[in-house]
């Protein structure tokens, strides 16, 4: 049985305008995310990762604006939508976790007050009785002990890793069918990583919500991800499965993060890691070009002159990359041909 799709953003362009002149920090992404499933999105700081994320949950404010595209929610088209409408679909249909908890979180108030602001807010016939009911019951859900005790607490009084659950927490609240979680675990070692990473999970098993995860992080994509969209100077390189993105890498800024990622297995032991040299694009003067090509050791004329075209390897695979081209030269590990979609 074929998989409704939830959310289809098409060639979505997200400028910020100073006194210096506009800032292309997303330039024309597209991708679909299915009921259910978990979509990564991943790349280096500045890629456009959190701007996609803020231009679906609508709130890229001044001097921001989304320039051109559709961002279909459901069919509904969040772009056209006012403010007063985007609100309604916030929280109750879209939750979205921020990266750093404690910024989320107000420190004057108990967790109590927060939550319950929050589904009082979505549920407007609810009694407070009932909304408190509900935020014990789904930090019970995000496993933290004793929910009925540590909801009368501050958020100083709770970890790391247990401040990004009562966020987690606070998003599911309304149930929403779709949760953006921006670097959920950036703030946390390791150990709380893995927790929040298998608590994440079992969500998606228990609320069957839609999940983008947001990350820089290839280790935290491969946990949990159904499908992967790489993400390079505001401009989408490559969509995959996560099994073709980290089996069949076809576009080299995905084979570059690769090799700059320690491997746990006994051939790269000895192996040196392979940093990406250069810097990012400047997005106020954005390349002609593929935005890789200065950084890209395979990079022709033709890179740094013209927008590299879309190319089909599969089904649900796609590479942006002027190597599919007939007239490239044959690069080890790049595959020829493929329908080219743009």
């Amino acid at each position: 049985m074929a998989k409704k799709t939830l959310l289809e953003l098409k060639n979505v362009k997200t400028s910020f305008y100073s006194h210096l002149g506009e800032i292309q920090a997303v330039r024309g992404s597209s991708f679909t995310l299915d009921q259910g499933d978990v979509l990564g999105i991943v790349g280096e700081s500045g890629s456009g990762k959190s701007v996609t994320a803020m231009s679906i949950m609508g709130l890229v404010e001044n001097p921001g604006k989304i320039k051109e595209g559709q961002i279909l929610f459901d069919g509904q088209d969040l772009v056209k939508k006012s403010q007063a409408e985007l609100s309604e679909i916030r929280g109750n249909q879209i939750s979205m976790i921020f990266q750093d908890p404690m910024t989320s979180l107000n420190p004057v108030y108990t967790i109590e007050n927060q939550m319950v602001e929050v589904i009082r807010r979505h549920n407007r016939g609810l009694s407070k009785k009932d909304a408190v009911a509900q935020a014990v019951e789904m930090l019970r859900m995000v496993g933290i002990p004793q929910p009925d005790k540590r909801i009368k607490s501050y958020p100083h009084e709770f970890s790391g890793g247990m401040r990004q659950r009562v966020m987690i927490a606070t998003a599911l609240s309304c149930g929403p069918r779709l949760l953006i979680a921006d670097e959920p675990t950036t703030a946390l070692d390791v150990t709380i990583q893995a927790q929040i990473l298998d608590l994440m999970n079992d969500l998606k098993e228990r609320v069957n919500a839609s999940i983008i995860l947001i990350t820089h992080d290839l280790g935290v994509i491969a946990e949990v991800c159904d499908h992967i969209v790489v993400m390079y100077g505001g401009s989408i390189m490559e969509k995959g499965t996560v099994d073709e993105i980290f089996y069949d890498p076809q576009n080299p800024y995905t084979v570059g993060l690769h090799q700059s990622v320690p491997k746990m297995t006994e051939s790269s032991q000895r192996s040196r890691l392979i940093p990406i040299e250069g810097q990012p694009p400047d997005l106020m003067h954005p390349p002609q070009g593929c935005p890789f090509a200065p950084r890209c050791k395979h990079a022709m004329r033709v890179c740094l002159e013209k927008p590299a075209p879309t190319v089909r390897l599969s089904e649900t695979h796609t590479s942006t990359c002027w190597l599919f081209h007939e007239d490239a030269p044959a690069t080890d590990g790049y595959r020829k041909g493929g329908e080219i979609l743009e």
